[in-house]
């Protein structure tokens, strides 16, 4: 399985942007996670490959928007009203079986090189 996540650069506060996750091989849950300077890696957001399941971190729902597209092998995180707490690397990851622990960063097999986000104030 491998992983590429792209999308990501400089934007102002209040802009959006949207990253993408493009991946070879059947997965079972696609996840964003981010990690700013000096912090933990967290969890941003995931989707099962179904797309009938979608999560988000309090900290981005109403914000952030995760959606896939099988025929493209591609999940999609859109990011509007981008604060400047949001500037972080952000790495898409997936998850090859159940059960599906989204929002622990172990539960994944496969991680991405990682894109950086920065939102300026």
């Amino acid at each position: 399985v491998q992983l590429q996540a792209c999308g990501g650069g400089l934007v102002q506060a209040g802009g959006s942007l949207r990253l993408s996750c493009v991946v070879s091989g059947r997965t079972y849950g696609t996840g964003w996670f981010r990690q700013a300077p000096g912090k933990e890696r967290e969890f941003v957001a995931a989707i099962t490959r179904s797309g009938g399941n979608t999560y988000y971190a309090e900290s981005v729902k109403g914000r952030f928007t995760i959606s896939g597209d099988n025929a493209k092998n591609t999940v999609y995180l859109q990011m509007n009203s981008l604060k400047p707490e949001d500037t972080a690397v952000y790495y898409c990851a997936v998850d090859l079986r159940r059960p599906y622990y989204y929002a622990q960063f172990e539960s994944y097999d496969y991680w991405g090189q990682g894109t950086q986000v920065t939102v300026s104030s």
